[in-house]
């Protein structure tokens, strides 16, 4: 086999991953289409901690590898998240801000996989949440400005005092 031809059957092959992963983001993105997020803060909503975050992704309920790509929660990104008394809202750069309000959140723990991400024991944190359609699903940010361990206790505030209460 020539040189050429290698380099040819090399680019072809990475082609033809490339357009695979396109056509399996397409079909995930068409399948999670009518799952949606809840949008914007309410009016008088009391701010009581704003912590900086890495989004990492948002997966099927105690599945961790299977990624929901639910607008605008579709790919990781950089943000806060800002605990209020009536929910938390994850505002992401370059997204609009989702609310998520204590009536929809069953509960807050810790992980240590999600998606593509492997972190120390426990240095993720999970948020369980009711989507519009009563979907439940999973949340995994990583904490940039505090631990972990100081956050979880501030979501499961607002877990506990939702009125549903519930786990999942």
């Amino acid at each position: 086999m020539s040189r050429e031809l290698a380099i040819l059957v090399t680019v072809a092959v990475a082609v033809l991953i490339l357009v695979a992963m396109a056509i399996g983001w397409r079909r995930r993105v068409r399948r999670d289409s009518a799952l949606t997020a809840p949008i914007g803060v309410p009016e008088h909503a009391e701010v009581v901690a704003r912590h900086e975050v890495l989004y990492v992704a948002t997966t099927a309920h105690d599945q961790p590898l299977e990624r929901i790509a639910m607008t605008p929660l579709a790919y990781r990104a950089r943000g806060e998240l800002a605990l209020t008394d009536r929910g938390a809202a994850l505002s992401l750069d370059g997204a609009p801000t989702v609310f998520i309000a204590t009536e929809r959140l069953l509960a807050a723990d810790l992980a240590t996989v999600a998606i593509d991400r492997v972190v120390e024991p426990n240095g993720l944190i999970r948020l369980v949440w009711r989507v519009t359609d009563g979907t439940i699903v999973d949340s995994y940010l990583r904490p940039a400005s505090a631990g972990s361990q100081q956050i979880l206790p501030e979501l499961q505030r607002l877990v506990a005092g939702s009125e549903n209460g519930e786990q999942p």
